[in-house]
């Protein structure tokens, strides 16, 4: 067997060589979407703007010496670790089945062969290997004369994943296409005698709603806390405007949420559930995940500026603003994360209160930051226990566990502790004929509180406090029994 062909430069300067004599049965397969459900490329870019941000100056620089060198650049300073790509298990048992047959594999990839080798070495079952050199981005009609002029036209087969593939198909004796869509196996089997299809495509339109993580829109439901703690709930207008900030919240924390998981594909393939998340799985490209978010972020500060109002609008900017740096770097800070998750939530608040023109009281804003304060805490010590104390792309290990719990609880309480203040403060007679009726605010609090901590000490907590909440009965009837009480205490 020959050995792998690493040196790109002079490649397509061999027309001059006839075709060497393969055996029919070459199989050329390719590597980002195909092998792996994964761009390599795009991925290490996003990578390269989290990790050295001052080097995305140099971007344009490297782009405009082309595609290929841009590549090589990107691969030079962003290593990647072969052993956790996400291969496609059924492309990787169809090559295993074609090498016990004999047949000779090749990985023919347009991605950097930095990359190509390292996921070549890792595997070992490819005989050579083509890939992009920093002069010769190894796509579309390049792959396909080279193919044609290393094994012949019509001696090789090829796997392919995207309609980019569609010259080196139409240079191919078969074609095999990797979650390709309905509309690209008809293409290719319309100009290609022999064609397989593999690993059918996932809806889109779904993956994409779950990388939106809709259920996370209930966090949003904050903004008519101003509302209703004015007991203006009736008043229309200030009813439309919570909507309105509602529905620009949701399209912006959606598109955060896109960003965050971008930039943590690499530690959500560690993780056991989150693995499954449409990016680190590879249902939804990174360029498609780029534009969402662009468009997701466009549309929610449209909504606030013409159907709310422009301090809306920069309360919303800020909180992407804050949100950004949260995902790009924030969250790996110890401590700093949970005090940035904490002013979020009482910036969902804080936008309420913009938005209907209602001054906030500073009993509510400091019942809310201890309480989400705690609510940050029960996330992160949930997390850590999960993975038994490693948290990939976290500044957590596991003898924080205690303190995390200690000072959670802590929070938790205070917040009630704020609320008995509250209670008995002379201001409250304003608002409720009743006041004496909410003292029974507190012990409901401070029994959910507890629970949720002794579920989470248990183990038995989901991660996400929102999604825990949605699913757990307990959770409905405190807030049945909370809204019961203030409606009595009016």
């Amino acid at each position: 067997m020959l050995k792998a062909n690493l040196h790109m430069p002079s490649l397509l300067a061999r027309s001059s060589v006839a075709p060497l004599e393969y055996s029919p049965r070459v199989v050329c397969v390719d590597l980002d979407g195909t092998l792996l459900a994964a761009d390599l490329f795009w991925e290490s870019l996003v990578r390269l703007i989290r990790e050295r941000p001052l080097l995305t100056f140099r971007l344009p620089l490297w782009a405009a010496r082309g595609r290929a060198y841009l590549k090589q650049q990107v691969a030079r300073r962003i290593p990647i670790d072969p052993r956790l790509l996400p291969y496609r298990t059924s492309v990787l048992a169809y090559l295993q089945r074609r090498r016990a047959q004999s047949d000779y594999l090749v990985l023919a990839t347009g991605a950097d062969e930095l990359y190509a080798r390292a996921v070549s070495d890792h595997l070992g079952i490819f005989e050579d290997v083509l890939a992009s050199d920093g002069t010769i981005n190894l796509t579309g009609r390049r792959k396909a004369a080279l193919l044609s002029q290393r094994y012949g036209r019509g001696e090789f087969e090829y796997v392919g994943n995207a309609s980019g593939d569609a010259p080196v198909w139409s240079e191919s004796a078969t074609a095999t296409v990797v979650a390709g869509s309905r509309r690209l196996v008809r293409h290719v089997r319309a100009t290609v005698n022999v064609c397989e299809a593999l690993c059918p495509l996932r809806s889109r339109p779904r993956a994409l709603a779950h990388a939106m993580r809709l259920h996370q829109w209930a966090k949003n439901l904050l903004v008519f806390v101003p509302m209703i703690a004015a007991h203006e709930i009736f008043r229309r207008e200030a009813m439309i405007t919570s909507i309105v900030a509602f529905v620009s919240f949701g399209m912006c924390a959606s598109a955060v949420y896109i960003v965050n998981d971008l930039v943590d594909i690499q530690a959500d393939r560690l993780h056991p559930r989150k693995r499954h998340r449409p990016f680190a799985a590879g249902d939804l490209s990174v360029p498609c995940g780029l534009g969402a978010a662009a468009v997701l972020v466009a549309a929610g500060l449209l909504v606030a500026g013409l159907g709310g109002s422009w301090p809306l609008t920069m309360v919303l900017t800020l909180y992407v603003l804050i949100t950004s740096a949260y995902s790009m770097r924030l969250k790996r800070e110890p401590v700093v994360d949970l005090f940035v998750l904490a002013t979020l939530y009482v910036l969902r608040i804080v936008a309420g209160g913009v938005a209907t023109r209602i001054p906030l009281s500073t009993w509510l804003l400091a019942f809310a930051l201890f309480l989400f304060l705690s609510l940050a805490f029960v996330k992160r010590y949930t997390e850590l226990c999960g993975q038994d104390g490693q948290m990939a792309g976290r500044g957590y290990i596991a003898a924080d566990g205690l303190w995390m719990h200690a000072i959670g609880t802590s929070a938790g309480y205070m917040a009630v502790l704020v609320l008995t203040l509250y209670v008995t403060a002379p201001d409250v007679t304003t608002l409720y004929t009743r006041p004496k009726v909410l003292w029974l605010l507190c012990p409901v609090m401070l029994f959910w509180l507890t629970r949720i901590w002794f579920r989470a000490g248990r183990r038995l907590l989901h991660d996400d406090p929102v999604l825990e909440a949605l699913k757990d009965p307990a959770s409905y009837c405190c807030a049945v029994a909370l809204s019961c009480i203030l409606i009595a205490a009016i």
